[in-house]
């Protein structure tokens, strides 16, 4: 019997899928290639279902003989490997991303004489509003907390724009781009909620003023309308004892990560340096932190990272590199390393040294003051996670700012609704329905 190769990435079958299926089965056996999660997430979302679960899917439906793991975009190595008799796709892939794969595939098949067979896309099917509704079914604590390690162990590094509210969380769901270089799908893959702009919005100081109550609040205002997996910027993490409660009550919300830096007494804003005095904890002590909240967690998803301060209060790569050495020890999913320093090379030389002695523990990086580097560049350096951690607030304010300032000078709000607001309309359409 002759073998008819279908490629399928999708986790969210509908009738189009099937029509393909179908189509392929009347020219042969039919072998489904899989993408795995790593060659999905080169050029979209990360699945709603891990590998296996999508398999088992594929598996069980009817005309399907085998499934086998498709590692890469490029057919390749598979082609070649199957030799088979046909290729059969819909035909929505002449045109975008997928253009320069299907010429290859087309170039590959003539090897042995294949053909490839192309079945006209289904119309009134729409895969993105389908995803859309199926994301909101899955939402869940349990796949919301798991999303951001497998991300990690997945994708070259994970992209991350700061939440402070359910618009600002909307607006890092649902704000993509294509990439002009490659043709894919961009957008950001988790959300940071900051200390130091949840303070901002409720017009506080950033001193670890805004307590836990008011701070889960804002995580759930962010959960209702999301489905992306959240950071928490911890600050200190506060008392060990109330440290351990907090990482429970996390974890049980869905939260993917908490991150919690070595610094006692007074909170004061990193980026001031060593302009305002930097007090860092005693690394054990810090250490001990970091160990009982990992025995507190009850599930290995939920992950503590810990932020390290050296660089932030001037005593080097070398006080660091020990802290460090002593936070990983304890049970750190990742370290944080942060500098104010706009030349980034206090950063570099840490990487590099850490990189050597931890080759898979993850970097999280926040490059506001050294944001002339690309998260292309930072992730060659080793960086897995980047983190644009203040720039939604920051665009905010003068924004708002000018809007009162054109009322307050023309004595109406015809200019400023003109010049710099969203019409009514899309105000009032912004948030989706059910």
């Amino acid at each position: 019997m002759k073998i008819v190769y279908i490629a399928m990435s999708t986790d969210v079958l509908h009738e189009g899928h099937i029509n393909v299926i179908n189509q392929g089965a009347k020219y042969g056996e039919v072998i489904i290639g899989l993408l795995s999660d790593k060659a999905i997430s080169e050029y979209k979302r990360m699945p709603l279902l891990s590998f296996d679960e999508r398999r088992i899917i594929f598996e069980n439906i009817k005309n399907v003989s085998k499934v086998i793991k498709q590692d890469s975009l490029d057919y390749s190595e598979v082609l070649n490997t199957l030799k088979p008799d046909y290729v059969v796709h819909g035909d929505d892939w002449k045109e975008g991303v997928q253009q320069e794969t299907r010429l290859k595939v087309i170039e590959t098949l003539k090897r042995w004489g294949g053909q490839l067979i192309e079945v006209p896309y289904t119309i009134g099917v729409s895969s993105s509003e389908i995803e859309f509704k199926a994301r909101k079914l899955y939402n869940t604590p349990e796949r919301r907390r798991a999303a951001l390690k497998k991300m990690i162990a997945t994708k070259p590094y994970i992209r991350v724009l700061e939440a402070d509210n359910g618009l600002t969380g909307l607006i890092d769901e649902v704000t993509s781009i294509v990439d002009p270089k490659t043709g894919f799908k961009k957008e950001f893959d988790a959300m940071w909620v900051s200390s130091l702009c949840d303070s901002t919005f409720k017009g506080k100081p950033d001193i670890e003023l805004v307590d836990q109550t008011s701070r889960m609040n804002t995580i759930n205002e962010i959960m209702d309308v999301t489905t992306k997996p959240i950071i928490l910027d911890g600050d200190t993490g506060g008392k060990v004892e109330h440290f351990v409660f907090n990482v429970r009550t996390l974890e049980r919300m869905g939260v993917s990560a908490i991150i919690i830096e070595d610094k006692t007494g007074l909170k004061q804003n990193s980026l001031f340096g060593t302009e305002v005095k930097q007090i860092q904890e005693d690394p054990d002590v810090f250490a001990d932190k970091i160990r009982r909240g990992k025995l507190a967690q009850v599930t290995k998803d939920f992950m503590i990272i810990a932020r390290c301060e050296s660089l932030i209060a001037g005593q080097g790569v070398d006080d660091a590199m020990k802290r460090c050495r002593k936070y990983v020890l304890a049970g750190a999913d990742g370290i944080m390393i942060h500098s104010k320093e706009k030349d980034g090379k206090e950063i570099f030389e840490f990487m590099d040294a850490f990189r050597k002695e931890y080759p898979f523990v993850p970097i999280v990086l926040v490059p506001t003051s050294y944001n002339q580097f690309t998260e292309e560049e930072l992730c060659k350096k080793g960086a897995n996670v980047i983190i644009h951690a203040n720039h939604l607030v920051r665009s905010a304010f003068p924004a708002m700012k000018k809007t009162a300032e054109s009322i307050l000078l023309h004595g109406r709000s015809k200019e400023a609704s003109e010049e710099y607001c969203m019409s009514i309309k899309d105000i009032i359409t912004l948030i989706p329905k059910e």
